[in-house]
């Protein structure tokens, strides 16, 4: 039946919704992964406590973070093949295993050796966990409601940076530092028991090389762990060493990106490679890989600059600092409901393109601000900023598996989680031999060496905007939804 002139067209039915079965998979595995995250962001506030503490040089110290990172930069590539061999839900109950290991064990070093060598352990769990937990994610998902999903895998990474730091500022000033690592144990235990009882992801049918389909690519191994690895180290030297123009930065900066080089012509000629570096000539992993490396200049280095500023501009302490950062977590989880439901409405590109346009804009007030600055003013800033970091990480995240296969889906989570590990380090490197330069420059006013520091990051944030663009944009079916949406269509009858 007509009317009007105008055919009836059949409504659409509502938009998909999330399997429960994939969302339940989603909630055990943040339970674990939040301990990955937690630890991560509370370390970092406690370098100058253990310093003191443990009667061991800034130097040495460093090597808590460093040391963890070469450990995570070895295991992370080693991801594929686990769950190849063992299964996801295996390898996620023993990376687990291992990262409750360190962590007790962390707790309980009794010198900076021994605690220097349980960081390693945790980064070796640590390192398994954070690719498997978006591989097992996005594969329950089977490519469907990719931005809705990314809701709950970013999760960790944006509480993270919010609880952190005011988690490890409040232990530093009222427990002693041993209690740092407790805090990872509860998320352990119960991830396990939880990924015991109810993790149902595909596994093979027993362990072992014939259940995997192929062997452990050890030349591969042998190019790529030690390429992270050392140009880790060399990223992580540069941001102590004050500059890139030592040795102990130059060499593992050229080693590493050699053994690299040569891991990419070795993947391009086997046949089954450890990582499948062929995917980067995939838009999707391309861009988000890209996209991901080069935030590390922006948020992951600016990250870095804040609490200091706040500590040294401003005067406040460590906790204080901590807790000033919490409006810019509370923007970030804003984003998390407002951005996240709409990727899949609008695309990758769109989303993203916003998020670094708000984080260019919320970083400015920072590269003017002084001592005495209102507070209040600059928290408002922080949660607008949070909301452009939010609405930066998801949809890059599901940049990286549009169109992929489950086969590749691991590889690209190797991929673009290794390239926002380099470019993490190497944006905090670079600010921070940025910032300590602004320092010498500027020895009478701290703050006009931040306001340097900042200008950079902005400078940084504006070049990400421009690589956004590649990204993908809204996919067919998503735009085919959106086109046959009822809502949509009647306001076009109207015009």
């Amino acid at each position: 039946m007509e009317e009007s002139g105008v055919a009836a067209t059949p409504a659409k039915p509502a938009a998909e919704k999330l399997d429960p079965a994939v969302v339940k998979t989603a909630l055990i595995l943040i339970v674990g992964g939040m301990a990955v995250v937690f630890d991560t962001t509370i370390v970092s506030v406690a370098l100058h406590t253990l310093s003191a503490k443990l009667d061991a040089s800034v130097s040495t110290i460093q090597w808590v973070t460093t040391g963890y990172l070469l450990a995570l930069g070895i295991a992370v590539p080693l991801s594929t093949w686990g769950l190849q061999r063992f299964g996801g839900k295996r390898l996620w109950i023993f990376s687990l295993a291992v990262f409750l290991l360190g962590s007790v064990g962390s707790s309980l070093a009794w010198n900076v050796d021994s605690l220097i060598g349980w960081r390693v352990v945790q980064g070796l769990g640590g390192g398994l966990m954070l690719p498997l937990m978006s591989t097992l994610i996005f594969q329950a998902a089977g490519g469907r409601s990719l931005g809705r999903l990314v809701t709950y895998v970013a999760l960790p990474a944006l509480l993270g940076p919010v609880l952190g730091p005011v988690i490890g500022g409040a232990i530093l000033t009222h427990l002693s530092w041993r209690f740092m690592f407790w805090v990872n144990v509860p998320f352990c235990v119960v991830g396990i028991l939880l990924a015991w009882r109810h993790l149902n992801v595909d596994e093979p049918a027993r362990p072992g090389p014939a259940a995997a389909g192929r062997r452990l690519d050890v030349p591969g191994l042998l190019l790529i762990a030690p390429g992270t690895s050392v140009v880790l180290l060399g990223l992580a030297n540069a941001g102590t060493a004050g500059g890139f123009g030592h040795p102990d930065v130059i060499i593992p900066l050229v080693v590493g990106a050699a053994l690299l080089a040569a891991f990419a012509g070795y993947a391009l000629r086997t046949s089954s490679p450890l990582v499948e570096v062929r995917l980067l000539a995939k838009r999707s992993v391309g861009s988000s890989s890209a996209v991901l490396f080069f935030s590390g200049f922006s948020l992951y280095g600016a990250m870095l600059l804040l609490p200091l500023f706040y500590q040294e501009v401003r005067g406040t302490t460590a906790l204080a600092a901590g807790v000033m950062l919490v409006p810019q977590g509370m923007g970030t989880l804003l984003s998390r409901t407002i951005a996240g439901s709409r990727i899949d409405r609008f695309g990758s590109r769109a989303i993203a393109l916003v998020g670094f346009a708000v984080v260019v804009a919320a970083t400015v007030p920072f590269a003017m601000a002084g001592p005495h600055t209102n507070a209040w003013l600059l928290a408002l800033w922080m949660v607008i900023r949070g909301f452009g970091l939010g609405a930066v990480t998801m949809p890059v995240m599901v940049a990286g598996y549009i169109g992929l296969d489950k086969q590749q889906i691991p590889h690209s989570s190797v991929l673009t989680r290794t390239a926002q590990q380099i470019g993490g380090s190497f944006g905090t490197a670079v600010l921070a031999v940025i910032l300590e330069s602004a320092v010498a420059a500027h020895p009478a006013s701290l703050a006009d060496a931040f306001h340097v520091a900042f200008w950079w990051s902005v400078g940084f944030s504006a070049i990400a905007v421009l690589l956004c663009l590649w990204l993908p944009g809204v996919q067919p079916a998503a735009r085919a939804d959106r086109d046959n949406d009822p809502a949509r269509r009647a306001d076009s009858v109207k015009a």
